[in-house]
């Protein structure tokens, strides 16, 4: 009853936890280590992840109890239609009686009176006394027949397959372990990709928007232009045409963030329509750092779970050569038996139970199985060599992945640095442009394309920043140092 209160409590604290977050989501901004906990804790292949960590922790359970003795009982009920009778007929026994003169014992037979010699029928002499056996005497009620045993069998020498099964079960259990971290990091990459996409999405939303109000603001005094005779119907509708592009383009946007908002809340185990606000969306952007471009590749092996894992499997395979070798050796065991029956086999077949003990020693030698255990080792000792085989590949994919994601992640860093730059000067651009439309000096073409030049660079600034988030966690999900 403990049991099922905990669970019943385990899950009031999840339905409070979802019902307090959908409460106060509308006002809270979400971080991301806050959508990370949610992703882990709601994510199905995770879960399954975690009952195979659990189903492998019982499997090594299941091989640790081969060490000991086992204990088994068979029990049997019959019921037989007839009863057994050993004799045919009743039977008739010759006697003996003790001779004093030749001091034997001698045949009770029929004399002739005059010769004294045996009297024969059918070339057998013919007994003077016998003793009678009825039949009834050897008939037995097997009618209902119970027969029972205990046997204890104690391995003492298995060829090395019990140590071999306890081995490649404990290297199970830990390769459930690594794949479980590595769904795990999986999953927070893909959290964090959807969350940096929704950041993305926002500050271009509020660049569509910003960029649509500068068109619209340009439209106006365009009409007023017009309106005074300073500017002519094209100068007009190509502003329009513009305006019109941007509130396509803005439309589209917030179509796009509605979409990865739902994502987002599917990844975290949230309806798909809850309406929340991420943290990053109002904060500014902290200065990326630049990565180093080389790694120690040893500390980066021994942090990737996928090495961990190939590592797990190949030692598995090298215990499943032990396990195909222990089929070729000698195996012993003590067996010791408590059997009853009943009818008592040990008291004239008596109707009631009775039994005895029995102690022995098992041996078992295979001689001649036409190369099948050798081949059994051949196959394990192929299938070793593959495994080290998939590791060592593994390390050669990893290497060009960290190679790869720290060169993207410096990439990224050099960009985002361009982009400010180059923000500044369409800034600066865009600033001299309205103050030259404003003066008459320049035309609505060259606002225009300040305008565009300036939407191009904002947008270029949030692609790079983003890029920077995301090639940071790359990098570290490269180098299994990701944190969480």
């Amino acid at each position: 009853m403990r049991i099922n209160r905990n669970v019943w409590a385990g899950r009031v604290l999840v339905a409070l936890s979802l019902f307090s977050f959908s409460a106060v989501s509308a006002q809270q901004p979400v971080s991301l280590d806050s959508c990370r906990r949610m992703a882990l804790k709601n994510n199905k292949q995770l879960r399954i992840a975690e009952e195979k960590v659990k189903g492998a922790g019982y499997t090594k359970k299941s091989a640790r109890g081969a060490y000991f003795p086992g204990i088994d009982f068979t029990g049997t009920y019959m019921y037989n239609q007839k009863s057994i009778s050993l004799l045919e007929e009743d039977q008739y026994l010759p006697t003996k009686t003790f001779d004093l003169a030749t001091q034997q014992y001698k045949y009770n037979v029929v004399t002739n009176p005059v010769t004294g010699e045996p009297i024969l029928n059918n070339g057998q002499p013919i007994p003077q006394t016998v003793a009678l056996i009825p039949k009834e005497a050897f008939e037995f009620d097997v009618h209902n027949v119970y027969v029972g045993l205990v046997t204890l069998t104690q391995p003492v020498f298995m060829g090395g397959k019990i140590k071999a099964l306890n081995d490649i079960a404990g290297y199970a259990e830990k390769l459930a372990v690594s794949q479980r971290n590595t769904a795990e990091k999986e999953i927070v990459y893909q959290t964090d990709e959807a969350y940096w996409q929704v950041v993305s999405l926002v500050h271009k939303k509020k660049l569509a928007e910003s960029y649509t109000a500068l068109l619209d603001t340009l439209n106006r005094h365009v009409q007023d232009m017009i309106e005074e005779g300073v500017a002519t119907q094209s100068d007009g509708l190509t502003v329009a045409v513009r305006l019109n592009a941007a509130q396509i383009t803005l439309a589209k946007v917030d179509n796009g963030l509605a979409l990865s908002r739902m994502a987002l809340a599917q990844i975290c185990g949230l309806p798909v329509n809850e309406v929340f606000t991420l943290e990053d969306e109002s904060l500014d952007r902290v200065e990326p750092q630049e990565q180093p471009l080389a790694y120690n590749m040893e500390e980066v092996f021994n942090n990737r779970n996928e090495v961990l894992s190939l590592s797990y499997a190949a030692k598995i395979y090298e215990k499943k050569k032990s396990l195909a070798l222990s089929d070729m050796l000698p195996k012993l065991a003590l067996v010791g038996t408590y059997s009853f029956s009943n009818p008592n086999a040990f008291n004239g077949f008596k109707n009631e139970f009775n039994g005895m003990f029995s102690v022995g020693v098992m041996l078992n030698i295979p001689i001649l199985h036409w190369g099948q255990n050798y081949n059994k080792i051949r196959a394990a000792k192929s299938e070793a060599v593959v495994a080290k085989l998939q590791l060592a590949e593994a390390k050669e994919k990893i290497e060009l992945q960290v190679n790869q994601a720290a060169f993207k992640a410096s990439e990224a860093y050099r960009t985002y640095r361009m982009a400010v730059k180059n923000l500044e000067k369409a800034d600066e651009n865009l600033r001299n442009a309205q103050v030259g439309f404003e003066e008459g000096v320049l035309t609505t073409t060259n606002v225009l394309e300040a305008q565009t030049a300036w939407l191009e660079a904002q947008s270029e600034k949030i692609d790079a920043e983003i890029d920077t988030r995301l090639c940071e966690v790359y990098l570290a999900k490269a180098l299994g140092t990701m944190k969480y």
